[in-house]
């Protein structure tokens, strides 16, 4: 790396912690192993996070899913990228979400997955209308991950994509089924960020386990992903994962790379944030991508102390987030 990139980085990485809310000082951890597997000491104490079961997956996953993207897209470096990853699964964040346009995301990971394989509960996704595409990404992240099987497959975008195209003959769904009788994947899901509707017709087939999509305090007022999608995946008892929780990066996705623009959600509302989606009914999980090992660690530590909002705290946040809406717009793309 030339000394250039290292100021870029530095800056980089600096920009963020000052972004976010006080950060959390981290424990005194041994120095990274040759796997670039973070060891806890003694002195740290390490407790459960609290797990709820995936509608009809049944597995129990933990409350706080690790998003991936942002250290994966990012001028984040292999070993930087296994700090911050190992910090959230040291913790006892159990499920894992990534996807082969990550960035090198599933490379990160594939440091760190397979000595812990039995213990979380790994998703991907395939963004593809077709089966031969989806074969290609599928094997390209068990290879990158460095693991026989992954738990779960989106087909990712699905707002962004032509339902018709992916439910027909050599859509990425046949592919998905065929896999899952393999045993390459255990559990099909759908996630994206834009037309609820085409979120309900996947629902409707009765082949999706898993749902993932934005639910938040204030894109409830754009997507209304809660009202759609969330109802109809309770009637099925479909596994419900809530994301962009904090509302996302500032700017959407051309920010997206660009972590010190800094999050939608003001620093003193995100334990509040974080509430509301996991207060939604039929919600096991919410995905949070942190920039940083800082961030990282205090999301874990708004899991751990999450408790339900009051009547207060909802109206209050849901008052933010109304007044917040408008200048957010549907940045992630058509809600019809």
């Amino acid at each position: 790396m030339d000394a250039h990139n290292k100021i870029t980085r530095r800056k980089f990485l600096g920009n963020i912690v000052a972004g976010t809310t006080a950060a959390f000082a981290l424990p005194h951890r041994t120095a990274v192993s040759g796997e670039g597997i973070s060891k806890s000491t003694s002195a740290d104490v390490v407790h459960a996070l609290p797990k709820r079961v995936l509608g009809r997956t049944k597995e129990k996953v933990s409350i706080l899913g690790l998003g991936t993207a942002p250290v994966g897209e990012g001028p984040i470096g292999i070993q930087e990228g296994i700090r911050i990853f190992g910090e959230a699964i040291d913790r006892g964040v159990t499920y894992i979400d990534t996807a082969r346009i990550y960035g090198n995301a599933e490379e990160i990971l594939g440091h760190l997955i397979p000595k812990r394989r039995d213990k979380l509960f790994v998703a991907t996704k395939v963004s593809t209308h077709t089966a031969d595409q989806a074969e290609r990404s599928l094997s390209e992240s068990l290879r990158r991950l460095k693991i026989d099987h992954v738990d779960l497959v989106h087909i990712h975008s699905i707002g962004s994509k032509k339902v018709d195209r992916v439910l027909g003959k050599g859509g990425a769904l046949e592919y998905l089924l065929k896999q899952k009788e393999t045993g390459k994947l255990r559990f099909i899901g759908v996630s994206g960020h834009n037309r609820p509707a085409n979120f309900v017709r996947m629902l409707k087939t009765d082949q999706i386990d898993v749902v993932m999509c934005v639910m938040n305090y204030a894109d409830r007022n754009i997507y209304g992903f809660e009202n759609e999608v969330l109802s109809e995946a309770r009637k099925r008892n479909v596994g419900c994962i809530a994301m962009k929780v904090y509302a996302g990066i500032k700017g959407g996705f051309p920010n997206h790379r660009r972590g010190y623009v800094g999050c939608a959600t003001e620093p003193t509302y995100l334990p509040q944030a974080l509430a509301y989606a996991l207060d939604l009914q039929g919600v096991s999980v919410a995905v949070v991508g942190p920039y940083t090992a800082e961030q990282a660690i205090q999301n874990v530590e708004f899991a751990r102390k999450y408790t339900p909002l009051s009547q207060e705290q909802r109206a209050a946040l849901l008052e933010y987030g109304k007044k917040l809406a408008p200048s957010l717009g549907p940045r992630y793309g058509p809600v019809t």
